[in-house]
């Protein structure tokens, strides 16, 4: 601040010399600022010139501060490398982000159409709710109509009489007995199964009396019938057995009236009990006759005028095969028809009323009024003079060549052995039967043995008297098998005989076979037709033929299987609709309690045919129109059952062509695992497959790391007994269809083909259709078979391999097939599916149905649709399976199938 002051005062002070300074101090410092203020702009400025006008030079060698090309600055490798590196890397940068763009791109779509499904899947499940609200309420509604039209009916409560009833009306005379008057009816209720109480006759003195071999064949078959109970309080019939007794220790009749008037059951008159005298010799004498058997009915061989009820008792035919089966080998085909003899006969009568092979009276003395006391006189001249015509060949013996058999009087004796009978008879094309002179006696045991033998190689019974009642009369149409004719008519008999065709004559041959295997062959077969009369008199149901139970063996299943697209792809043939819908069992038809007379009549006579099949039941054998086999799972089955049709036979029988069906896949296989799960995996996405029954046919069981495919539908693994291809075809439980597709584990097919396959099944449900063929034949140069499995067109069966049939075969394979044939089966280890063509066209008499196969053949026009459902052969590569084991030859057939 002073010298501030002394600067204005005009530099007053210390001389001055303070102010000089600070001037020149002053001048310094702005001098120092521009100097570094020229330096900072300007020299910049003047560099950049500078070297600017050097670069532009046209010596390019001179430049020194330009940028330089590529070459100059990349003249070293490693430098050169880094180059390619960097434009690499630039270029991938760039491919990099372009992607990245267009995953966004794609990101934000699918984003879009996540949320449009989303959309989707709300609107469905509104959509489903309200559909399932509407069925839901269309299902109520169906209850509703269904309860009005048809009212719920219970079952009735099951009354029971006391142990002790005998408020039976009494009839005027035994004789005048029927069902109507001395039958309880109320210990039989519809609902009962008709519960049977069998005696034990060891319990009772007259057992020590029967002839062993009955006895034992009687209780053997009692062990395994299914009506016979140990409970005799619900029994609704009572049955003994007193006959065949031997002749020595024969009771008197007043001691086998007093101990059948004893039994616990009896109720004093003996009601609803079933006295059974079976015949096992053709001398079986009529004991019963002298004996009050009250209102028990009486099963027998012999019955005279005065002591057979119609409708109450039961004519039954002679138990010859009592403890064996009878050999079918040793059976003589039903063709040729004709035989060697037009007709035989051997008997002798031992006594008769009057007996003259020479004087015979003419039939203008017996129209005035003097008619011969016996007809058989008349008979024999007639038939010696046929003989002795030399029109045909016939063999006519009266006299027998060693000691002919005890019989009744004025019955005609057999004569020789039954095997001497019996080559006779298969050399005749008609067997003679005398029936006996005394017209009181309207059946022998010697008819019936007659009867027996005639039927049992084919000869066609010729019985002559109209007022013979034959076993099981009136419920089988004999006329259909038999000619009944009135002895009177004996001078036309060689005429009628002769005016029969060949196909009447084979027809009426197969009726007799059909009835002979049915009612007449074995123990069982005579035991269940005498229950089973009584049980259709009394109008009860059958019970349902057993099933096989499938014992499961354990598996995991997980894997999801693939779909081969040449296995799933139906080419250019149109199928129709496919059902997608889940696994569904074949329904079932329970009319048992609305059986007509109609159908017990007609399938009581019927011979195998479309209806003719159900006869053919274990249990009880007579009455196939109550179906107590079948079909679909478990439960009965009767005929009439099923909706729409393709027929009116067998197919409306077996439920038709119905609207909604599926079917069973039956595999068999042994110890090939991996072979078995490939032929599982090609069965994925399979339409109309409701399940597949793996047969395992090793007792070594599968791998317990053994990981099966997942195809949609369960697969059923099931254990057998033993190792057979008889268990092809075992009707197992788990089968719940009728349809059955047997294939083995090695068959390759198309699903296309294998729904063909189906549909024509459900156009013909009465044949085997299936796709390898075989030939056979009759070869007449060697008299032998032929089988042929190569490449032909000229087929006769198809193989099981890879074929359908209805489930109903597989219980007539099993429980009804002579044992004789699976156990060769097993024999050979091959041959079943030759057994099993030959059932069904024995039954159908119909050929098996060839469809197309993917293995082209030599016929030029082999797998068209319409061959197919006629019937027609067309040709397909052998069936080859490996699961079978080792094959044998094949020797010998039963019938050839035409």
């Amino acid at each position: 601040m002073t010298g501030y002051t002394m600067l204005r005062n005009g530099g007053v002070g210390n001389g001055g010399q303070p102010w000089v300074l600070r001037w020149s101090s002053r001048i310094r410092l702005t001098w120092l600022s521009f100097t570094l203020f020229v330096i900072l702009v300007f020299f910049p400025l003047i560099a950049h010139y500078y070297l600017t006008t050097i670069d532009d030079a046209d010596d390019a060698g001179k430049r020194i501060f330009g940028p330089r090309t590529g070459n100059e600055l990349c003249e070293v490798k490693h430098v050169q490398d880094l180059c390619r590196i960097r434009e690499s890397v630039s270029e991938e940068l760039l491919q990099l982000e372009a992607k990245r763009q267009e995953l966004n791109s794609e990101i934000a779509k699918l984003n879009l159409k996540i949320e449009a499904c989303k959309k989707s899947i709300e609107n469905a499940k509104q959509d489903l709710l309200q559909l399932k609200n509407v069925i839901s309420q269309t299902e109520h509604s169906y209850k509703e109509l269904m309860a009005q039209n048809q009212p719920k009916l219970s079952l009735p409560i099951r009354l029971l009489p006391d142990k002790d009833d005998a408020t039976f009306p009494l009839p005027k005379s035994n004789r005048n007995c029927r069902l109507h008057n001395c039958f309880d009816y109320s210990r039989c209720p519809l609902t009962s199964g008709f519960p049977v109480y069998v005696y034990n006759s060891d319990d009772y003195p007259f057992g020590s009396s029967l002839d062993p071999l009955i006895k034992q064949a009687f209780e053997a078959t009692v062990r395994t019938n299914v009506y016979v109970t140990e409970n005799a309080n619900i029994a609704c019939v009572y049955i003994i057995l007193v006959g065949e007794m031997q002749e020595p220790v024969m009771p008197k009749p007043t001691e086998l009236e007093q101990q059948l008037h004893s039994l616990p059951y009896w109720r004093t008159d003996g009601h609803n009990h079933l006295i059974i005298n079976l015949s096992r010799k053709s001398e079986t004498q009529n004991f019963i006759y002298n004996i009050s058997t009250g209102r028990a009915m009486i099963a027998q061989s012999t019955f005279y005028d005065a002591q057979y009820r119609p409708g109450f008792d039961i004519v039954v035919s002679p138990l010859v095969h009592a403890m064996s089966e009878p050999n079918f080998l040793e059976i003589p085909p039903q063709v040729p028809v004709k035989r060697k003899y037009l007709f035989s006969f051997q008997g002798e009568k031992i006594e008769s009323l009057r007996s003259s092979l020479q004087e015979v009276r003419s039939f203008e003395e017996e129209i005035e009024g003097n008619a011969p006391a016996d007809y058989d006189d008349r008979i024999i001249t007639t038939l010696k003079a046929v003989q002795d015509s030399k029109l045909d060949f016939v063999l006519v013996e009266f006299t027998c060549k060693n000691q002919p058999k005890a019989s009744l009087p004025t019955e005609w004796a057999l004569c020789g052995e039954r095997e001497d009978r019996l080559e006779l008879l298969k050399l005749s094309t008609f067997a003679l039967i005398i029936t006996p002179g005394d017209t009181r006696l309207v059946i022998s045991a010697g008819c019936t043995m007659r009867l027996f033998e005639a039927l049992e190689v084919g000869a066609i019974p010729v019985v002559l008297g109209e007022q013979v009642q034959l076993p099981y009369n009136d419920v089988i149409r004999w006329n259909e098998a038999a000619l009944i004719i009135p002895k009177p008519r004996i001078t036309e008999v060689h005429f009628l005989l002769r005016s029969i065709s060949d196909n009447d004559l084979l027809a009426m041959r197969r009726q007799g076979r059909f009835l002979w295997e049915t009612y007449f062959s074995t123990s069982d077969n005579v035991f269940s037709t005498v229950l089973a009369i009584i049980r259709t008199r009394i109008q009860i149901p059958a019970a349902p033929i057993r099933e096989e139970p499938a014992v499961e063996i354990p598996h995991r299943s997980g894997k999801a299987a693939g779909t081969d697209p040449n296995m799933a792809d139906n080419g250019d043939l149109d199928l129709g609709p496919v059902e997608t819908e889940p696994p569904y069992a074949s329904p079932k038809y329970l009319r048992n309690f609305t059986l007509t007379a109609m159908d017990i009549y007609r399938n009581w006579n019927s011979a195998p045919g479309p209806f003719h099949l159900f006869p053919y039941t274990p249990f009880d054998p007579v009455l196939p129109s109550e179906a107590k086999f079948l079909g679909s799972g478990t439960g009965f089955r009767p005929i009439g059952g099923g909706a729409g049709g393709s027929g009116k036979e067998f197919q409306a029988a077996l439920g038709g062509n119905v609207p909604r069906e599926q079917f069973t896949v039956v595999m068999l296989t042994y110890e090939r695992e991996e072979v078995l799960m490939n032929s599982l995996e090609r069965l994925n996405g399979l339409p109309y497959l409701n399940k597949v029954v793996v047969v395992w046919n090793s007792p070594k069981l599968p791998s317990e790391d053994l990981l099966w495919p997942d195809i949609g539908v369960p697969i059923m693994v099931v254990r057998t007994e033993k190792n057979s291809l008889n268990n092809r075809f075992l009707p197992w439980d788990e089968i719940e269809t009728e349809a059955i597709l047997s294939i083995d584990d090695d068959a390759h097919l198309r699903h296309d083909e294998i729904m063909f396959g189906f549909r024509v099944w459900r156009e013909a449900r009465d044949r085997i259709v299936g796709f390898p063929g075989r030939y056979h034949a009759w070869d007449i140069p060697h008299q032998s078979w032929l089988y042929n499995s190569n490449y032909s067109c000229e087929l006769s069966m198809v193989l099981t391999g890879a074929a359908f049939f209805h489930k109903y075969y597989a219980y007539l394979y099993s429980y009804v097939m002579p044992q004789a044939i699976r156990d060769m089966v097993d024999e050979y280890i091959n041959c079943e599916d030759i057994a099993m063509n030959f059932l069904v066209s024995h039954l159908t008499r119909k050929p098996p149905i060839k469809v197309k196969h993917q293995q082209p053949g030599p016929c030029p026009r082999a797998g068209t649709a319409a061959e197919a459902l006629l019937g027609k052969w067309v040709v397909s590569a052998p069936g080859k399976s490996s699961s079978r084991g080792k094959a044998q030859p094949l020797e010998s057939a039963t019938e050839q199938v035409k």
